[in-house]
């Protein structure tokens, strides 16, 4: 048999599911979003002149296939796969494939859910045989360029010894700098941008993507993972920023931006620069963002609307705020509420995420919560089921406030895996479903949505095409049949 080529990985992001469950899995046919971080991977292993691609199971859930051809004709010495919590134990099944096809080739595995757990992710699994820390790009580079044969100085790296024992060199002693880094490798996605999409009625134009500017939070909410940033917090600058948006517009003809980013607005100074250049030098985009609330005012508001921003979404999490002040920092709701309303103002959509089910969580805060969203001017919102995720401040101690089944595959923000003191998972679904229905019958959220036929036509054929499916699951609350 010829031999592998040491020089070569092939880059993986598991579904995490059945295949079968793909088509109608209300999460695929709202959002699909690019892999970004394997993308950016992509582009510095490129720029090293390592050869890679990128198979994207959850935007062509048929990679089986294209994983075990792509094994059988490049023989590459390794295979990245990039894993959240729901989808690591499908990463751990990819690995077992690709092994019965090429035995020597080695897993490589990444993410939130193997930074939280390091050495015990090789304890564990032992079709995992390595698994990268933190940032990536760096990493898994020197791992290459030493084919794999100098495990002991490759900072960032969880391996198994000669022994089979199992270590972790520690964390790399630098952050990347972010404008070093080229733009991701898009062109290695499979039928970008036209396979994926923003979530539905978020945008008012195709193509569209999205874009991260920024790693890490400055923040330190109970409920956030910190596994792979820890507490840095780097962010690209006002020209790397519009050279980037410029890059997707004139190579993928991109007119909507996503910022995937936690906090965009958290430096005033890189966000005033940015949309001066906008505003000065058009490239006919528009774009979304993610703030706090504390770090927007009217001015800037007025700036970001002028150079193009569509929508703003805000972390309202719950509207109960003695509920707030034990999960976060500066828990001001009357402060949120005014912020939102000077978004509206500014002609800026808004839409606000929450969650339900924090430990603490009662029927009486739920019920606060529905009285505050239904007292603001939201344009759209998103419920989430609250998960304690690894490398969560909380999770270590989840058992203190209720019980929590710890299914990973289902840790997804969509199933009640954790039951808060006082609750039961029936209860909690009863009122989830009550929530999104009070909210979505309201004349004037119809309306508003009504009015998207002109402001997102795209959005509305995706609805109408999908109706039976979303009609499912207002009804049963599932995100995937049979599931």
């Amino acid at each position: 048999m010829p031999a592998l080529n040491s020089n070569s990985i092939l880059l993986v992001h598991p579904l995490g599911y059945p295949v079968g469950s793909a088509d109608r899995d209300i999460s695929r046919l709202a959002n699909i979003m690019p892999p970004l971080g394997l993308a950016s991977m992509a582009a510095y292993l490129k720029s090293q002149n390592i050869i890679c691609a990128i198979v994207d199971c959850y935007a062509r859930p048929d990679s089986d296939r294209l994983i075990k051809e792509y094994l059988r004709a490049e023989r590459p010495a390794f295979i990245g796969l990039s894993c959240t919590t729901s989808s690591f134990l499908d990463g751990c099944r990819i690995a077992r494939l690709a092994k019965k096809i090429l035995p020597d080739v080695l897993s490589v595995f990444g993410g939130p859910h193997v930074s939280a757990f390091k050495q015990k992710v090789l304890n564990d699994f032992p079709e995992v045989d390595l698994v990268v820390v933190g940032e990536g790009e760096k990493a898994l580079t020197d791992l290459v360029q030493s084919a794999g044969k100098e495990l002991n100085t490759i900072q960032g790296l969880v391996y198994r010894t000669s022994d089979d024992e199992i270590k972790f060199n520690g964390y790399r002693d630098k952050a990347i700098d972010l404008d070093s880094l080229p733009f991701p490798s898009y062109e290695k996605l499979e039928g970008f941008p036209g396979t994926y999409s923003l979530p539905i009625f978020n945008y008012p134009r195709s193509p569209n993507t999205s874009c991260i500017s920024s790693r890490g939070c400055p923040y330190r909410c109970s409920y956030c993972d910190r596994s792979v940033f820890r507490r840095t917090y780097r962010y690209n600058s006002a020209d790397y920023l519009y050279e980037h948006l410029q890059y997707l517009k004139d190579r993928f003809g991109i007119k909507h931006i996503n910022f995937y980013d936690d906090q965009f607005t958290f430096n005033r100074q890189r966000v005033e620069d940015f949309t001066r250049m906008m505003i000065a030098r058009p490239l006919g985009m528009t774009f979304n963002c993610a703030v706090r609330a504390e770090h927007i005012d009217r001015d800037l508001l007025d700036q970001m609307k002028a150079a193009g921003c569509w929508m703003i979404s805000l972390g309202i999490e719950t509207g109960d705020e003695d509920l707030l002040a034990q999960h976060r920092q500066n828990p001001d709701l009357t402060m949120m509420a005014k912020k939102i309303h000077q978004i509206k103002k500014a002609g800026i959509r808004t839409k606000g995420l929450l969650m339900m089910g924090l430990p603490g969580e009662t029927e009486a805060s739920i019920k606060k919560s529905m009285d505050y969203v239904f007292s603001l001017p939201l344009d759209d919102f998103n419920l989430s089921k609250f998960t304690p995720f690894p490398g969560s401040p909380l999770y270590e101690k989840i058992s203190e406030f209720g019980n929590f089944k710890e299914d990973w595959e289902k840790m997804d923000c969509m199933h009640f895996l954790f039951i808060p003191t006082g609750m039961t998972r029936k209860r909690l679904d009863e009122l989830f479903k009550k929530f999104y229905k009070t909210r979505f019958l309201s004349p004037h959220v119809l309306w508003g949505y009504i009015l998207m036929l002109w402001q997102s036509p795209d959005s509305w054929l995706r609805f109408v095409k999908n109706l039976g499916d979303f009609i499912r699951f207002a009804r049963s609350n599932v995100r995937k049949p049979n599931a």
